[in-house]
């Protein structure tokens, strides 16, 4: 009898067979390196708040690619940065250990400003960042912004800024729009010992 109802069931999508669990990407936002006034939800994925928060892991392989869902507009950046950076301020790249894409359209390192990107992104864009070890790009919604960051050589780790209501998701893998040719996803470092 139990074998004449489960194939009655399966065509209702009570199948009996279960579908493999997808293992949750280990890389996330880390709340031991965020600002003071930053909230992190969303398993590690969402930003709000007031400051900037870093991942967990550093962009270790050759060709990195991650994306950033602007949620809800206000003063944001997206960039890399290292562990020493300033991490209670809303602006991106406002020291030497930061490289970021600001919400006024500025990309920003030290202070100063490298270049101004004429789209601006706006609520439910999805920045892209790729990164090679050589240069630092940004794409907005698919399309390549073509001004790239280059002397960036330490250790650096993606970094999102909020601010004035901003929220921000990083997005580490299912990405919205492919990742630029030979990148992929970040990965954790492994040791081989």
């Amino acid at each position: 009898m139990f074998c004449c109802l489960r194939n009655c069931f399966d065509g209702l999508g009570l199948s009996t067979t279960q579908m493999p669990k997808r293992e949750p990407n280990p890389i996330t936002l880390d709340t031991s390196h965020m600002g003071h006034e930053v909230v992190i939800v969303k398993n590690g994925l969402r930003v709000c708040g007031r400051g900037a928060a870093l991942t967990n892991a550093p962009l270790a392989q050759s060709k990195s690619y991650f994306e950033v869902k602007i949620q809800q507009g206000g003063v944001w950046a997206v960039g890399l940065a290292t562990r020493s950076t300033e991490l209670n301020t809303t602006v991106g790249g406002s020291d030497q250990e930061s490289w970021a894409l600001n919400s006024d359209g500025i990309i920003r390192h030290n202070s100063e400003e490298l270049h101004k990107v004429q789209n601006i992104a706006q609520e439910g864009d999805i920045i892209g960042i790729s990164y090679d070890h050589i240069e630092l790009n940004f794409y907005l919604n698919g399309k390549l912004l073509d001004v790239p960051i280059t002397g960036i050589k330490v250790t650096t780790y993606p970094i999102l800024y909020v601010d004035d209501g901003a929220i921000l998701d990083i997005i580490l893998d299912d990405f919205i729009y492919p990742p630029p040719n030979g990148f992929e996803k970040i990965m954790l470092e492994q040791s081989l010992l």
